[in-house]
């Protein structure tokens, strides 16, 4: 065989490879566009349908911030279901009222005394749950704090608080209790971040900052999950906007009868729908999506106008936040900077 039938036969097998590669590319866009199609039509379909719930029974749910609002009517709801319940709250008191309440329907129910924002302690008292009642299918990361105050006006303390609380806190339980639900490929991770978490609120710096964080750390966690074949394990994302918990007591949108302050039941209603459907991510209300929907393409004046004209430049000015016991507002009487951290705001 002579030079010029050796080039000839390179050259075909060459083109031949690239005409392989551009049909192997454009059957694998086919298979995309599939797809992305069949998950918009089950988006749709889902939309205007709920799928159907899954059992709750025998399941170990852990709520952290299990004394207050949205955690303690999660856990009364849980326990209707017939779900064990794990109830995590630092205020001991608070926590064995919600204990109470769950043994009255004649729930299955532990509580424990647990700060979040302490690493250590999260690692302890996992290995006593896992321990006492067994490993954790349902973890719900709902404990939180707020400020209320202008990045400058934070003290420091404030600050690294808010991100233990708020955001470390997702880290610590999760590495403690998803390497059991990845060993049977069955859990669920809820957490429970804000409207402040995909569109920002003026005078919550640290608070938007780490909810923000929340959103993207379940975002992540998500992909982890599919992408590692583990499609027992599923995650939720709640994003309600100002629920009615005291947390953010006294503040107030310029136009509340467009959206007043939700109730906590109602919230909670829907939250335990999304859960029990494995919906990735919840919005309560509905108006949540858009705004945010509207963030990823309006200019970013254009966007600031319009959250002005909703109010969120002022929300915060008339905040007061918790009141009784150690929820006593930092802001309704002078203190320091020990004083205000020792009476941090705690979630619901």
């Amino acid at each position: 065989m002579n030079m010029q039938s050796i080039l000839d036969s390179e050259l075909f097998a060459l083109i031949g490879y690239h005409i392989q590669l551009k049909i192997s590319f454009a059957l694998e866009i086919i298979i995309l566009l599939y797809t992305v199609m069949k998950a918009w039509t089950l988006a749709i379909i889902r939309f205007f349908f709920n799928p159907r719930t899954k059992s709750m029974k025998d399941e170990i749910v852990l709520i952290t911030g299990s004394g207050h609002g949205i955690g303690r009517q999660l856990a009364v709801e849980f326990s209707k279901l017939s779900a064990t319940v794990v109830l995590w709250d630092k205020d001991e008191e608070a926590n064995i009222t919600t204990r109470e309440m769950i043994k009255a329907l004649d729930g299955k129910c532990h509580s424990y005394v647990c700060d979040v924002s302490v690493k250590e302690d999260v690692k302890k008292v996992a290995e006593i749950v896992c321990r006492e009642v067994g490993d954790v299918t349902v973890l719900i990361n709902n404990a939180g704090v707020v400020c209320g105050k202008n990045l400058l006006d934070i003290p420091d303390e404030l600050i690294e608080r808010t991100f233990r609380v708020n955001l470390l806190a997702l880290f610590w339980t999760t590495r403690c209790f998803l390497p059991s639900m990845i060993e049977k490929n069955h859990g669920h991770i809820v957490n429970i971040g804000s409207s402040a978490g995909l569109t920002g609120m003026n005078k919550l710096t640290d608070y938007c900052a780490s909810k923000f964080g929340v959103t993207g750390f379940t975002e992540v966690l998500n992909y982890e999950l599919v992408f590692g074949g583990h499609d027992g394990v599923h995650t939720t994302l709640a994003c309600p906007a100002h629920v009615n918990t005291g947390m953010f007591e006294g503040c107030k949108l310029r136009f509340p009868f467009l959206m007043p302050p939700l109730e906590t039941q109602v919230t909670v209603r829907r939250i335990m729908l999304a859960i029990l459907t494995n919906q990735k991510i919840v919005c309560t209300p509905r108006s949540v999506y858009f705004f945010a929907f509207m963030k990823t393409f309006l200019p970013v004046d254009v966007m600031q106008h319009i959250l002005k004209f909703c109010g969120v430049s002022t929300f915060m000015d008339s905040f007061v936040g918790h009141q009784e016991n150690h929820f006593q507002s930092s802001e309704s009487k002078p203190c320091s900077n020990v004083e205000q951290l020792k009476s941090g705001k705690k979630s619901v």
